[in-house]
């Protein structure tokens, strides 16, 4: 696992895993969240049930490619299985958010930013990946390094 990858797990990932506990924390009115700093339509029941279906993806690409991290670390060959998974849910979530927000009509950076970061990132890394063995070697097809 390159050190970008690992670096691009631990923040995205960890990131994620905090953004949905201000949510939870949120709900349970134990903090409050300025409606300015959040997404369009933010305390309406659509727009917020919305929000609330990418729960499980999220949660899957977070604890994925932390896993991931670690299994590497423990030097297990299953890391690299589950570095692509996490990659492509990352790229779902991405997608999904900036398709919604091109459907409707609403761009703020602020929004666009974080998410064109979960689809396009990911990319530095899926080819490798994809492209090499367990042990992150080329595989005799493609030549390419991890």
């Amino acid at each position: 696992m390159t050190a970008g990858l690992r670096l691009f797990f631990r923040i995205v990932d960890s990131a994620m895993l905090l953004y949905w506990a201000a949510s939870f924390a949120a709900c349970l009115g134990l903090v409050t969240l300025p409606a300015a700093a959040m997404y369009d339509g933010y305390g309406t029941q659509m727009v917020d049930a919305w929000n609330w279906s990418f729960l499980p993806l999220d949660i899957a690409f977070a604890m994925t490619g932390l896993w991931s991290v670690r299994l590497h670390r423990q030097q297990d060959p299953r890391w690299r299985g589950l570095a692509i998974v996490s990659l492509v849910l990352t790229m779902c979530a991405g997608g999904m958010a900036i398709a919604f927000w091109v459907l409707a009509g609403d761009f703020n950076w602020s929004w666009w930013l974080p998410n064109l970061i979960l689809l396009l990132l990911p990319l530095l890394w899926l080819p490798r990946l994809l492209a090499s063995n367990d042990e992150g070697r080329p595989s005799e097809s493609t030549g390419q390094v991890q």
